[in-house]
């Protein structure tokens, strides 16, 4: 039987980020992918022009439909703004017993605030603790711990363990947005922690990364692989895509990374 996957998120018009980068990232790690869309996203490499809210009615009957005849293996939650479609989404996954990998799309690479308020409650209240794991970035796990940026490993870890008590099954703390040599994420669980470590990648093609990882460990778990392995799978699936994104030459701005690294010839 095919491994498969569903994605919960808004739609990239540029094709680096959101349901495109899932889609493309289950494909190349083997995997069936289907969605379910919250949001319409005007965007290029240059910057987002305008979003469109999907009716929270329409997210929770893509979501039914999904649900009510594909045996979905693995479920990733991505950009979710509005507090009624997180309350929908959450409904509908808590009823069938389901548990996602979330991805707290909640600051921007610029540190501009992309959820209101009411909407990062919801968010904590909500999908924190239906998640078996949560993937926040630096400012985004500084945010739902509710401390300042982490600025070493240890700070990390102590957010994670706060975030943890929200009920979520994990946290997986990413290091993109830090300094040294080394992007280090660090993943805890009621059982400890594991560090993954890969030599930072001095490129301007970047846009997705987030997405791209939280996707690359949906696939894995629906693969069949322990969180720790899709971790792993998913952090060297990551540092490929973002090695070879220079081959892609996409747009005037920040560019995706190379989802297809292992699959199209060299350009």
């Amino acid at each position: 039987m095919n491994a498969i996957a569903l994605t919960i998120a808004g739609s990239d018009s540029g094709g680096g980020a959101g349901i495109q980068a899932d889609l493309k990232t289950f494909s190349a790690l083997g995997v069936f992918g289907t969605s379910v869309i919250t949001a319409i996203t005007a965007q290029n490499t240059l910057g987002v022009r305008a979003v469109e809210d999907i009716s929270p009615e329409m997210v929770g009957h893509q979501i039914d439909a999904i649900f009510d005849d594909i045996a979905v293996g693995a479920t990733k939650i991505g950009m979710v703004s509005r507090v009624a479609t997180i309350a929908v989404i959450a409904e509908r996954l808590s009823r069938r017993a389901v548990r996602p990998v979330l991805d707290p799309v909640m600051v921007a690479t610029s540190g501009d605030r992309l959820l209101a308020a009411d909407a990062v409650g919801a968010l904590r209240e909500q999908l924190l603790p239906i998640a078996a794991l949560v993937t926040p970035n630096l400012p985004e796990a500084a945010l739902l711990a509710d401390t300042g940026i982490a600025e070493n490993e240890q700070d990390m870890i102590e957010q994670a363990e706060t975030i943890l008590k929200s009920g979520a099954g994990a946290v997986l703390v990413k290091g993109g947005h830090g300094n040294g040599a080394e992007s280090v994420d660090i993943l805890v669980t009621s059982k400890g922690t594991a560090r993954y470590a890969a030599p930072r990648v001095q490129t301007p093609n970047t846009h997705g990364t987030g997405c791209t990882l939280s996707a690359a460990i949906a696939a894995g778990l629906a693969s069949g692989l322990t969180l720790e392995d899709a971790v792993a799978q998913a952090k060297t699936y990551l540092q490929k895509a973002l090695q070879a994104s220079d081959r892609l030459l996409v747009g005037r701005g920040h560019g995706p990374v190379h989802h297809f690294h292992h699959w199209w010839e060299t350009r």
